[in-house]
């Protein structure tokens, strides 16, 4: 299920045969449910199960996003999603949001270029470049379909980006975590990356130095409910 800024939960599990979502009767009552400071209506994280869908910037004004696939610049060379939303399950909100707390210790925050994505643009994304070994295919699912995925980089406080050495979804050497050949300073950024993600429970992936995965979340199902985009 997932919550954004609505009273109201919905179903997240997608029926990887049908790509159609699992209805559900499942509500959580108002009383459950917090204001915050923006007048929206928020469901507390520690009242929401560990595996329901939310929606980050509801729970953070701390981090910063470029959700590429709400655009043409990236590697498809086309648009997946039909607006630029970051959602992840509960769990892998509380890590990102202790790992962004030790990132502002260091002057810098979490900048997101994908979070959750839906198994139908999984789909779409295998259509366009059908080679595992870009795109993951949808039969078996990304990790970014189970919501416990995240590609980012460091930005300043103030939004500049850190030199990672690469531009986001650079399919090459230069983008692997044990290609050394780099500046010192591209080697510190990755660094600082890398070992903060995982001290909060993330493992990254060899190749490519902005893709992290929490531990744990290759075992939830992949989901396929789609946000909605406000007008």
């Amino acid at each position: 299920m997932f919550v954004g800024c609505k009273d109201t939960v919905k179903s997240a599990n997608g029926d990887l045969e049908t790509r159609k979502p699992i209805p559900t009767t499942d509500t959580i009552s108002k009383t459950d449910i917090a204001k915050t400071p923006r007048l929206k209506t928020i469901i507390p994280l520690d009242s929401l199960r560990d595996t329901t869908f939310v929606r980050l910037a509801d729970y953070s004004d701390g981090f910063a996003f470029d959700l590429r696939y709400a655009t043409q610049n990236n590697f498809l060379k086309e648009q997946v999603y039909d607006c630029a939303e970051c959602y992840t399950r509960v769990k892998t909100v509380k890590a990102l949001l202790a790992a962004n707390a030790d990132f502002h210790k260091n002057g810098v925050k979490i900048k997101f270029f994908d979070c959750y994505r839906p198994n139908s643009v999984q789909y779409k994304m295998w259509k366009i470049v059908p080679n595992p070994q870009y795109v993951a295919n949808p039969v078996k699912g990304s990790i970014h379909n189970k919501g416990g995925a995240v590609d980012i980089t460091l930005v300043s406080l103030t939004g500049e980006e850190l030199d990672m050495g690469t531009d986001f979804d650079f399919f090459g050497k230069r983008a692997y975590h044990d290609n050394y050949d780099l500046p010192k300073q591209v080697l510190d950024n990755r660094k600082l990356l890398k070992e903060t993600m995982e001290k909060h429970g993330f493992w990254s992936t060899r190749t490519e130095w902005w893709h992290y995965n929490l531990q744990g979340a290759s075992n939830d199902p992949i989901a396929n409910f789609n946000w909605e985009c406000n007008d």
